[in-house]
């Protein structure tokens, strides 16, 4: 085996593969780029008498990076565990490439596992630990020694620690153990790769240097990979597609892009961002607030009384006789670069607004707001 040859068993395109297939795993069948890799179908489970998924069926796709987003007690890591083999469905199947692995255990499903915590064996080697599932395999399935050894080193040099191998895990940093803890998922040439909050114990900083190097690694090796997080940037910054959970339901899947402009529900549209709700009236396909027609169309047979969101930075500062509505200054900051404005309209209610002519508003000044788009969902 060449000192190549493990990235290249992972690359999703290598030179060697047809380009429109994808390894799978160790000696299994591969299965097409963009074919359904992994099959949830109608899975429900309750713990105690919780119920924590609900018939929820989902598609993954070979090579893709799907996030499963969603607030805590959604069924996120749920669902990730039963996918892993560490939890049993009460109903319902999970398929792996068109074969049924409800029945199978952990250890016969191929899948690589990266928790929040690392999970690194403290007593281990960085070499040890990214070897040890190879070493755990029965003696058959085992590889050579120098076939493992020549394995470590792609996976150092991937995660960009060559030369770390001789340390031990309290000698890294979090976001050096985190890494290891994705080789060491790797080294096993997974069906999956299973990522359950990875960044979630890491500071901020941290976390984002991680998303891209993940984003980075996933594009050389095509690996299908689900990724849970309850962040809204985390996921939609690295992810191919998104599956938005809520009380064990799947509420929307789509690219980024889809469920940001698209977002079937208020839930979804709630989650993904804070929004600004708009008591409005729809007329023959036209959206109005106060009185004052919104670019905002609907369906034209739905008429009466309607609920208009809007994104903080999907409203305008104009003249009080351009504006859907008139509000008071409560307050004026910038952050993250973007300037904040609180105000509360004459029913006393507060909201926050992005100015994004960079302005600053005095407390107590009068504004006029004008909704320049937003969202009518069911």
């Amino acid at each position: 085996m060449s000192s190549s040859s493990t990235l290249l068993a992972f690359s999703r395109a290598s030179a060697s593969h047809d380009p429109e297939l994808s390894q799978t795993a160790s000696g299994a069948s591969p299965v097409a780029r963009g074919k359904t890799a992994i099959r949830v179908e109608a899975v429900s489970k309750t713990f105690d008498t919780a119920a924590v998924l609900h018939d929820l069926s989902l598609d993954v796709r070979a090579g893709e990076l799907l996030g499963l987003l969603g607030p805590s007690g959604s069924g996120k890591t749920t669902l990730l565990r039963i996918i892993a083999g560490l939890d049993a469905p009460d109903r319902g199947r999970i398929l792996f490439g068109g074969d049924d692995a409800t029945g199978l255990p952990v250890q016969e499903r191929a899948v690589g596992f990266v928790f929040q915590h690392y999970a690194l064996f403290k007593h281990m080697t960085v070499a040890d630990n990214i070897a040890y599932g190879l070493n755990a395999r029965r003696r058959a399935d085992r590889p050579a020694k120098a076939e493992i050894k020549r394995r470590i080193g792609d996976l150092l040099d991937l995660i960009r620690l060559s030369g770390f191998g001789d340390r031990y895990p309290s000698q890294l940093s979090g976001g050096q153990r985190q890494r290891v803890a994705l080789a060491r998922a790797l080294a096993v040439e997974p069906r999956v790769l299973l990522l359950d909050e990875p960044f979630g114990a890491l500071d901020a900083q941290v976390r984002k240097d991680l998303r891209r190097w993940l984003r980075e690694i996933h594009d050389r090796t095509g690996q299908t990979t689900i990724f849970v997080t309850h962040d809204q940037d985390e996921a939609l910054e690295l992810s191919d597609r998104v599956a938005v959970l809520d009380k064990g339901r799947l509420e929307q899947v789509g690219t980024p892009d889809e469920v940001q402009e698209n977002p079937v529900s208020a839930t979804v549209l709630n989650f993904l961002g804070d929004t600004i709700e708009f008591e409005a009236i729809a007329q023959n396909g036209r959206v109005f607030v106060n009185g004052r027609e919104t670019p905002i169309v609907v369906d034209p047979s739905r008429n009466g009384p309607i609920k208009l969101h809007s994104r903080p930075w999907q409203l305008q500062f104009v003249e009080p006789d351009e504006a859907h509505l008139q509000a008071t200054v409560r307050s004026s900051y910038r952050t993250q670069g973007r300037q904040r404005v609180e105000v509360h309209q004459p029913d006393g209610k507060f909201i926050r607004v992005e100015a994004v002519d960079g302005n600053r508003y005095p407390t107590g000044s009068k504004i006029g707001l004008r909704i320049v788009q937003g969202y009518v969902v069911p």
